[in-house]
């Protein structure tokens, strides 16, 4: 008798940014993973290099990110424009525009740039803590989803590169992270769409260089010359990365394969950057690729087998976008996997996964084809054009990829990404039966991030932020908004009795080993899938948590929170963070944000029990069990 495969919760396949951040989550939740990857060493040189602010924010929620400083990254704040002068004479500097603007509220108003090895290397430290190790160098060779076996059905097969070695194993769960090539999108049939055709091949090029352009290692530069175009981005340890535009379609002799080499490419930018010049000391990396928007038409068939990444999206590496997509498609999958695997949620939220990262990623496709597009076209300068006409034409031209790029900081810093209404997300548009959903004054918006927030933090003093503060430890953060204490005593009062009744989300869902918990337990005391903080538009000085809060909220002590920072773009405004959110700032209200850091809904704080049974409408929608007044009911 054969023996029996090997089972595992989820066989995860590429160890790129999406398959790694993937693993790391899922790892430290607990779950068994096979990983593979067929290269024998994670990346060397090359491919992605930039994190934008959002997904820093995230490195840090989950203590990555003083991982990824450590290798000293460069950091660009800002982004110079360069066209030709209108004598003929080369380029010059025609404006500068802030990588993250003010209006954005950034943590990290930048771009964090360094090469992908270095980030791969930081995850793969996190999976070997967590006794998660990436197999190499094997590939997937086939797969079957849908087997008899109701636990593990999905069957992989996968063999070594080299010695052609055969492993066979049953798993829960199949992810391809594999790129743009992927062999299991290709198996489960599904086609790629492309938006557009390739219209541009450039070269890309790591390099430590000598140079008088004096913008070099200071900040992103997008050149535009009678010689063509280039983008400059600094990056770690004196190395400099240059996109360089190969071959147009607009070519006489277009041809989407075309490619050139190093020394080619040198010259070229050579050529564009005139009057400065620029030699190498060396070149690490440097590839040439032609660039198409192309996106999945599905991103899963069964739910049980999942695409992220590249698998699923191609675009141009030029805006930074890649590589910030992928961490949030892994993070999107993690959580609601989780969350069905440990009983609390019903299958059914797996289905969210396509809709809301597709959503994301066609806007993505969408803005990536203007800019790549307005990018790639050669400026004319005035000492070619012989009217005046033209020459507005020109200038007006050249302020439209510069509008474009002012336009979409928002959606290239990540803070843009916004879901659609569905069962997480419950928009002021929901028919909701409670009239307590979405309070009027409400900045906040369903399927969006939270707002950052500064508060004090009344156990030690400490300023800190609000949005940080609880870890990505897989559970929906709730923020109670308690307002004025001496206002909403009762409701928070009636909050706290609300939640300790038997059918409520918070008391079904309770931990089996709540009376073994840790004393010293600060995020997960009651249960694993939510983490209560509270806020009082009070000063510090005024808050004693064990008179001012009820046993159940004063067990989370470590997450009491005094709002009273003042802020310099809410002058003479009190309670900052209240104000922020649109809440009420003596009556407050309940924010819950899902555990990816979106916002699922927001409810007012009243007396009696109408929150929490709106609360229990909306975990009720989409949990495992029936909670609240479904409950009653079905004991009657």
């Amino acid at each position: 008798m054969a023996p029996e495969s090997p089972t595992y919760d989820i066989v995860i396949v590429g160890a790129g940014p999406v398959g790694l951040l993937l693993s790391v989550c899922l790892a430290r939740w607990g779950y068994n993973i096979k990983h593979i990857d067929n290269r024998p060493t994670p990346t060397a040189t090359g491919r992605a290099d930039g994190i934008q602010p959002r997904s820093l924010d995230l490195l840090r929620n989950m203590k990555l990110k003083r991982h990824i400083m450590e290798y000293e990254p460069a950091r660009v704040y800002e982004v110079a424009f360069w066209d030709p002068r209108k004598s003929g004479t080369g380029i010059h500097r025609t404006g500068t525009w802030a990588s993250c603007p003010k209006f954005l509220d950034a943590r990290h108003p930048f771009t964090t740039l360094l090469h992908q090895g270095m980030i791969e290397r930081v995850f793969i430290r996190d999976l070997e803590e967590n006794r998660t190790a990436v197999q190499r160098p094997w590939k997937i060779t086939g797969f079957q989803s849908g087997i008899k076996d109701t636990i593990y059905p999905v069957q992989v097969t996968y063999e070594h590169v080299d010695t052609k070695e055969k492993e066979t194993v049953r798993a829960k769960y199949l992810f391809s992270g594999e790129g743009a090539r992927s062999f299991v999108r290709e198996q489960l049939g599904v086609k790629m769409i492309h938006k557009d055709p390739i219209a541009h091949v450039w070269g890309v090029m790591d390099g430590v260089v000598r140079t008088n352009f004096p913008d070099i290692k200071k900040m992103k530069c997008t050149i535009h010359s009678d010689h063509g175009s280039i983008m400059i981005i600094p990056r770690e340890n004196n190395l400099v990365r240059l996109y360089i535009q190969v071959a147009s379609s607009t070519d006489k002799n277009w041809n989407p394969r075309q490619q050139a080499t190093t020394e080619e490419v040198q010259a070229s930018a050579k050529k564009i950057l005139q009057p400065y010049w620029i030699e190498w000391d060396r070149v690490e990396w440097y590839s040439v690729y032609p660039i198409g928007q192309g996106i999945a038409e599905k991103y899963t068939l069964d739910h049980r087998v999942f695409l992220g990444g590249d698998a699923c999206h191609t675009h141009s590496p030029k805006a930074g976008q890649g590589m910030n997509t992928a961490f949030l498609d892994a993070q999107n999958l993690a959580w609601k996997v989780h969350h069905v695997e440990s009983g609390f949620a019903d299958r059914s939220i797996l289905e969210s996964y396509e809709s809301e990262r597709k959503l994301i990623a066609e806007n993505l496709l969408n803005f990536d084809a203007k800019y790549a597009a307005l990018f790639s076209q050669r400026q004319p300068s005035a000492g070619e054009v012989g009217a005046a006409s033209q020459q507005a034409d020109a200038s007006e031209e050249s302020n439209e990829f510069v509008e474009l790029f002012k336009a979409s900081c928002e959606f290239t810093s990540g803070y843009g990404v916004a879901y659609g209404p569905n069962v997480l997300n419950w928009s002021s548009e929901h028919p909701a039966r409670s009239n307590l959903f979405h309070p009027k004054g409400t900045t906040l918006r369903a399927g969006r991030i939270m707002l950052n927030a500064n508060v004090t933090r009344v156990a030690d003093a400490n300023v800190v932020h609000l949005e940080q503060e609880i870890p990505v430890n897989g559970s929906f953060r709730i923020y109670l908004f308690a307002g004025v204490p001496t206002i909403t005593k009762q409701a928070v009062a009636d909050f706290s009795n609300n939640l300790l009744k038997k059918y409520s989300f918070y008391k079904v869902f309770e931990r089996d080993d709540i009376d073994k918990v840790s004393y010293h337990e600060q995020h997960n005391p009651h249960s694993h899938f939510f983490t209560i903080c509270t806020i009082f538009a009070a000063p510090r000085p005024s808050i004693e948590i064990p008179d001012m809060l009820p046993e159940l909220l004063a067990r989370y002590s470590a997450h009491v929170y005094a709002d009273d920072i003042e802020d310099a773009r809410k002058p003479r405004v009190r309670a900052v963070a209240h104000t922020k959110m649109g809440l009420d700032q003596r009556r407050g209200g309940v924010v819950v944000v899902r555990p990816d850091g979106y916002v699922g809904c927001v409810v007012q704080l009243v007396e009696g029990d109408g929150t929490v049974d709106a609360l229990n409408d909306y975990f009720g929608s989409f949990t495992s069990k029936p909670v609240g007044k479904l409950t009653t009911q079905a004991q009657l």
